[in-house]
């Protein structure tokens, strides 16, 4: 059983793993002003970023769903991991050697499942590579020079061979260490009548990488007539690859694909190699499987696919009915994208690495050049099913494409697909064709969901009111009665802007901010937050690093709702242009201290309306010079809140 993480260790790959680059491998981050980063989240569908990276304090927050934390709350997130398993696989990133409190330290063990795994698949690549060089692996290599690889080309994408010998690769990884029920788990080995033997065996091997790096799977294609095995076989689904959320070739393409806007889906491994040989590095393919809803949403955080966007997603596919049928599965996935879809098709049929190998390297850039609108793609083929002279067939194909035509988004571009549709039957009428346009709009036109509408939009307001056992709700303290948190509240912005400030600038606070008490806030989850800060010492504690001082913050937050509102008001931009000062800082802390004297004063006048001047004259006197004392006070707090703050109540 794996040991406990050194805190030291821990703490070392926090700080060694910049939250902006960990984060960055997933997904396309955007200068947001303020020393903050925006990207559209993993974590839902959404169409307007709202995935805040903050490198400063090490943190992330989506301001739509809640999710925020370090960087290694978010691999735990995105790839699905224990604490400890996003730990080691930030370690194996960050180069920090892990040391565990039983038995010490020992290189190679106490590590977890998922760690031992991709060490294997690394040690499977590293293995098959190195038969790539073998003489019984002259096949391997005749068949890709045959299709124009040369050696450079295939060490790039790591390309290997497994021998055809029954248990090659199992002997070899059992001398690494590995057991043989991690060998089965990872998919490298099956159990046989005699024992584990390898998986695949006298086959081309492509390692098949996620978008971090690591090898998770192999793509496996025959090379013996006589094997009756498939053409190509894959890693079956294991605890690190399912093939849904898997793009071969995204891990190479990906810095591309973000700083192009532009994401080229082709059929099989060959034609990935091809298209980066040959200029088109945005290239990536499938595993196995047809491209999906999962597939779409992995594209769409690289691109940045949000409304405005001038990315473009093309397919390219064959030119027989096999590409038709997959044309148009993709076109049943355009209306998951915001960006526009394209198709390329070879006239003669030819795949893209066919095209690089015949035609070379400038007809596969003219390819994806040649691209059309999948609408268009999808029409035509409707159109081609069907006799145009004659009246009965121009009218069938109307019924048949006019729902294409009334599932495109754009009110303008739809109307000039109509008339394009007019055209291409040769009706010449074309207010008859919007007419039929229409009929068909009404279920599936433009009030169509898009992505991100799918589902009920988080709202920024939409916090925990209390740190309770429960973690709370929206608007709920504790059992107490719903108490709506409302952002656009002017009490609600400034309280929350004095906890940003003590969560973000401690220093700038001083102890005005730790006099305030919990009581000077209207809102319980901000109560509940000077309370958290007040017992990890107030914000004097905080004189340090800010990343520290955050971290600390979300470590002794009671819940994991307590932490995504904490992480919140440390990635949230203040309401000020450029860097606070002692000054901004003295003007919002002063604001929320009127506000909480104005609301004890309202309480004392209330009571001395309640009381006989005459029956309870101590009382009374006593009270009027607590009101005299609290109106002091409330001047001096206005005297100082009059500076340039511009959101107060």
């Amino acid at each position: 059983m794996a040991g406990r993480i050194r805190d030291e260790d821990i703490a070392a790959v926090r700080e060694r793993s910049p939250i902006d680059e960990v984060v960055g491998e997933y997904l396309q981050l955007r200068n947001a002003g303020g020393g903050s980063l925006k990207g559209l989240c993993p974590f839902h569908d959404e169409k307007t970023p709202s995935f805040n990276v903050t490198p400063a304090r090490g943190l992330f927050y989506c301001f739509s769903c809640a999710e925020g934390g370090d960087a290694i709350k978010f691999v735990q997130k995105i790839d699905g991991l224990s604490f400890v398993e996003a730990v080691e696989r930030l370690a194996a990133r960050a180069g920090v050697d892990l040391r565990y409190e039983q038995g010490g330290y020992v290189p190679g063990q106490e590590t977890s499942q998922r760690r031992r795994l991709i060490d294997a698949h690394r040690a499977a690549a590293d293995f098959y590579a190195e038969r790539m060089g073998g003489s019984d692996a002259a096949t391997a290599r005749a068949f890709l020079a045959e299709r124009g690889f040369e050696l450079a080309d295939v060490q790039r994408f790591g390309v290997g061979y497994a021998p055809k010998a029954w248990e090659d690769l199992t002997r070899h990884l059992r001398g690494r260490g590995f057991a043989d029920g991690e060998l089965i788990a990872a998919g490298l080995a099956i159990q046989g009548n005699r024992g584990p033997r390898d998986r695949f065996r006298g086959r081309l091997m492509w390692p098949i990488r996620d978008l971090s790096g690591d090898v998770i799977a192999f793509g496996a294609r025959k090379l013996d007539p006589d094997d009756d095995g498939p053409k190509y076989l894959n890693t079956p689904e294991t605890s690190l690859f399912r093939k849904s959320t898997v793009l071969y070739g995204a891990d190479l393409a990906k810095r591309e694909i973000a700083q192009r806007r532009q994401a080229v889906i082709v059929e099989g491994y060959t034609d990935v190699m091809a298209c980066h040989l040959a200029g088109v590095p945005t290239a990536v393919a499938t595993c196995g499987t047809s491209f999906g809803e999962d597939h779409v949403k992995v594209l769409r955080r690289l691109i940045m696919d949000t409304d405005g966007s001038a990315g473009e997603v093309i397919f390219t596919f064959d030119g027989d009915a096999a590409g038709q049928r997959a044309a148009l599965r993709a076109f049943s996935l355009e209306e998951k994208f915001v960006t526009q879809t394209f198709v390329t098709v070879q006239p003669d049929g030819l795949d893209p690495c066919d095209v690089r190998l015949t035609h070379g390297n400038a007809a596969v850039c003219d390819l994806i050049a040649r691209r059309v609108p999948l609408f268009e793609f999808a029409i035509r083929g409707v159109l081609g099913r069907h006799d145009l002279n004659t009246t009965e067939g121009q009218l069938a194909a109307l019924d048949e494409a006019a729902p294409i035509v009334a599932r495109i988004k754009d009110p303008g571009l739809r109307t000039r697909y109509a008339v394009n549709l007019d055209r291409w039957l040769g009706l010449m009428d074309e207010r008859f064709v919007l007419a039929r346009i229409r009929t068909h709009a009404g279920d599936t036109g433009p009030a169509r969901r898009r992505p991100g509408q799918d589902r009920k939009q988080g709202n920024r307001g939409e916090q925990p009111s209390s740190f309770g056992p429960n973690g709370g709700g929206r608007g709920d303290a504790g059992n107490g009665p719903s108490q709506p948190y409302d952002l656009a509240d002017p009490v609600v912005k400034v309280e929350r802007e004095a906890l940003k400030l003590a969560v973000q600038r401690p220093a700038l606070c001083g102890p005005e901010f730790d006099a305030l008490g919990a009581d000077a806030f209207t809102s319980p989850v901000h109560g509940a937050v000077f309370t958290l800060i007040a017992a990890c010492g107030g914000t004097s504690a905080g004189s340090g690093s800010m990343r520290e001082w955050a971290a600390r913050l979300r470590e002794e937050a009671p819940n994991e709702r307590a932490q995504a509102f904490v992480t919140a008001l440390a990635v949230e931009p203040l309401q000020i242009p450029g860097e606070p000062d002692a000054r901004y800082a003295d003007v919002v802390l002063a604001r929320v201290g009127e506000l909480a004297v104005s609301r004890e004063i309202t309480s004392v006048k209330a009571r001395l309306q309640r009381m006989n001047p005459v029956e309870e004259q101590a009382g009374y006197n006593r009270m009027f010079g607590d009101l005299v004392g609290l109106e002091k006070r409330r001047k001096a707090l206005l005297d100082r809140a009059a500076g340039e703050y511009h959101h107060g109540a």
